[in-house]
């Protein structure tokens, strides 16, 4: 909240000298924090210190300076402008480095006088959540106050550190003392148990944070970070909520405006083509699971017609069916069939890019056969999605295809969507639909 605003600033100092390089100061600012941002320096870190993070801040400073300048020679064939521009980029780069300073000792004061700090509950009661728990009692410049551990019933009488629940509670304990934080220690569970704790709805909306397993090791990206040399390492967002689903959501919406302008004679071909295949309706309506768990109605174009309701909701492949007309079968191989889901999309039942939409009845009993399935069912389901174009369609193992989903959800990007959607295309193509 406070280093973006400064960077800012700081970027845009030059303007206060000359208006001559706008264009080229607008440019280098923005460019800079897009550089910034993805090198991982707006994240959250416990250990402050400049020092730290001056090695990876000049480096993009001069980078995006670089691309700047070299554009700015391009266009103006100048030495005299491109040098005074340069000095503005000078400039603004030697501020940001000041405002940085600044910032960082800022935010240790508000950190060590208890003005900014955030309620953390360690999970794991061991020899490393027991240390823990005494380094942020002892140093509140880690901005975080500890307010208890929760662990496995088996450790409840192990003799460690004192726990104030077990994971059992940890729902009701993050409501209770207003938790913000969550930090991974050494729980006496597997981390499969662990995960089912906190991707429930009040767990995942608190910060993660965990220890690595194997001490000494270091991430390859970017530069560590540790509380009193306890490496600790910062978990992504595991729900797609907050920034991260505001860009979803608005790329969501844009792609499927666009789609339906670029693709509305097809949808009329297509319109056409299922009347003359099979009569009136040619809009084929079925209720689905969304996101949260939420059934909403999808539409498709009709590509057969079931003998009944039961079977629909029930029957798992119409690929070799009998009842599928040529015009259907090509409509589903080419996936035309499932354009009209661009309206769910728009509606925000649906996103362009998530897991495969299902029936109740499946939901249902894919939920019980298989732990993970279920935390599927995170982020809204997509028009496409990584399963389907990692060949997971038809009958594929059902396990496959939620470890794909959840993969995709908690690594999640805009790039990783922009691949998916290419990969869709190239599929289709190659009609290589069901």
């Amino acid at each position: 909240m406070l280093v973006l605003p400064v960077d800012l600033a700081a970027l845009l100092a030059p303007l206060l000298l000359s208006q001559s390089y706008w264009r080229g100061t607008l440019a280098n600012a923005v460019l800079t924090v897009a550089i910034f941002a993805t090198g991982g320096l707006y994240r959250a870190r416990r250990h402050l210190s400049i020092l730290d993070e001056l090695p990876s801040l000049c480096g993009r400073l001069l980078a995006s300076g670089a691309v700047v300048a070299i554009i700015a020679a391009e266009r103006h064939d100048s030495v005299p402008y491109v040098s005074g521009f340069m000095r503005g980029v000078a400039l603004s780069a030697g501020l940001v480095i000041i405002g940085r300073a600044c910032t960082r000792k800022f935010t240790l004061l508000a950190r060590k006088r208890r003005w900014l700090e955030h309620n953390a509950i360690i999970v794991g009661g061991g020899p490393v959540g027991v240390e823990l728990a005494r380094l942020l009692r002892r140093y509140p410049q880690y901005g975080l106050r500890f307010v208890g551990c929760v662990d496995a019933p088996s450790r409840q009488d192990a003799g460690g550190l004192p726990l104030i629940g077990t994971l059992n509670d940890l729902e009701q304990l993050v409501r209770l003392v207003e938790c913000e934080v969550l930090i991974i220690a050494d729980p006496d569970c597997p981390d499969a148990t662990v995960m089912e704790f906190l991707l429930r709805p009040v767990s995942a909306r608190c910060d993660l944070w965990a220890v690595p397993r194997l001490w000494g090791s270091r991430s390859q990206a970017g530069y560590p970070d540790h509380v009193g040399a306890i490496p600790i390492v910062q978990i992504g967002d595991i729900t797609l909520s907050g920034p991260r689903w505001a860009i979803k959501r608005a790329s969501d919406v844009v792609l499927a405006s666009l789609a339906l302008l670029a693709l509305s004679p097809l949808l009329l071909l297509c319109v056409v083509a299922t009347f003359l295949d099979g009569g009136r309706g040619v809009f084929f309506r079925q209720e689905r699971i969304g996101r949260y768990g939420k059934p909403f109605e999808v539409i498709k174009f009709r590509s057969m017609r079931p003998v009944n309701e039961h079977e629909s909701q029930t029957n798992w492949s119409i690929a070799h069916d009998r009842r599928v007309g040529p015009i259907g079968r090509f409509m589903r191989r080419t996936s035309l069939d499932e354009l009209p889901q661009l309206w769910n999309i728009l509606r925000g039942e649906m996103s362009v890019v998530g897991p495969r939409p299902e029936r109740p009845y499946f939901v249902e009993k894919f939920s019980a056969e298989y732990p993970n399935y279920a935390m599927r069912h995170r982020v809204p389901v997509g028009l496409t999605g990584l399963a389907q174009v990692s060949g997971l369609r038809g009958d594929t193992p059902i396990s496959d295809r939620a470890r794909f989903d959840n993969y995709y959800i908690e690594n999640w990007s805009l790039w990783l969507d922009v691949k998916v959607i290419l990969r869709t295309i190239a599929e289709v193509f190659r009609a290589g639909g069901r």
